[in-house]
């Protein structure tokens, strides 16, 4: 692969991972508009990494509460706030691990990606997102999670393995009806893509390890290192902006986006 589709590519998956716009719609644009053939799948596992280091080295301070709790967890104890968390992200991750194995199996999974599908749910799911933003309250905080509402946020998570639903959206959406600050529903959508992310990329990664070679290790370096830079870009800007914004700005360009994607596939 050439330093600019590694680049594109990388940037896309960065940017778009974790602002509730769909990644899986800007990455099958991409090659729409440049003509640039699929990225592969080691790639796809290297833009996967380099996003999972940003949002761990954005919420490190609340990663860092997690693997403190985990070894009383472990234990079958939960007599503290890291080990709570960790439950609550084991709760919250169980469902689309379930629902993405039996996708996976059942070859159900190869039928999401045409492009007229992730331009509905693009759409759809942005109506989502704006309904449940308008609609939800103020009256949580991150800190008050419960093993319930990490259950019905991983069950929305679950939605996401349908391409343009975006996971960051539907989770973010699930928190905000559960009545969470936009800021902290985000926060927890956030953390829950870290056993997400890393679920996927051990999944996927076996597949690569077996056929990788120096050239493919070396574009996958690359990828990551440009998705790490623009995924950590990604994190600052939307919470810096959901200081002031709601999340309208992300939904008008989720419907732009899934206009043009139909436009394309109907054409």
């Amino acid at each position: 692969m050439t330093l600019l589709h590694l680049l594109l590519v990388a940037a896309l998956q960065g940017l778009t991972e974790f602002l509730p716009v769909s990644s899986s719609g800007h990455l099958i644009l991409l090659p729409a508009l440049t003509g640039l053939d699929d990225q592969g799948l080691a790639i796809d596992v290297a833009v996967h990494l380099g996003t999972l280091g940003a949002v761990i080295l954005f919420f490190w301070s609340d990663v860092k509460l997690v693997l403190s709790g985990l070894p009383s967890l472990l234990r079958g104890r939960v007599d503290g706030p890291g080990a709570w968390l960790a439950l609550c992200l084991i709760i919250a991750t169980i469902p689309v691990v379930i629902v993405g194995f039996a996708l996976q199996v059942t070859g159900i999974e190869a039928g999401f990606r045409s492009i007229a599908l992730i331009g509905w749910t693009t759409i759809i799911f942005g109506a989502v997102l704006y309904w449940t933003d308008q609609k939800g309250t103020e009256e949580r905080s991150a800190g008050e999670w419960t093993l319930r509402h990490a259950a019905i946020m991983g069950l929305w998570q679950a939605i996401a393995l349908i391409p343009g639903t975006s996971r960051s959206g539907i989770t973010i959406s699930a928190g905000r009806i559960l009545g969470y600050a936009r800021e902290d529903a985000a926060r927890l959508s956030m953390l829950m893509s870290i056993p997400t992310i890393l679920a996927s990329g051990v999944i996927l990664g076996l597949d690569v390890i077996v056929s990788a070679d120096r050239d493919v290790a070396r574009d996958g370096a690359i990828a990551a290192a440009f998705a790490f830079v623009a995924a950590f870009l990604a994190l600052k800007l939307m919470f810096r902006l959901l200081k002031s914004v709601s999340f309208t700005p992300y939904v008008i360009y989720r419907f732009a986006l899934g206009i043009v994607l139909l436009a394309i596939a109907y054409s």
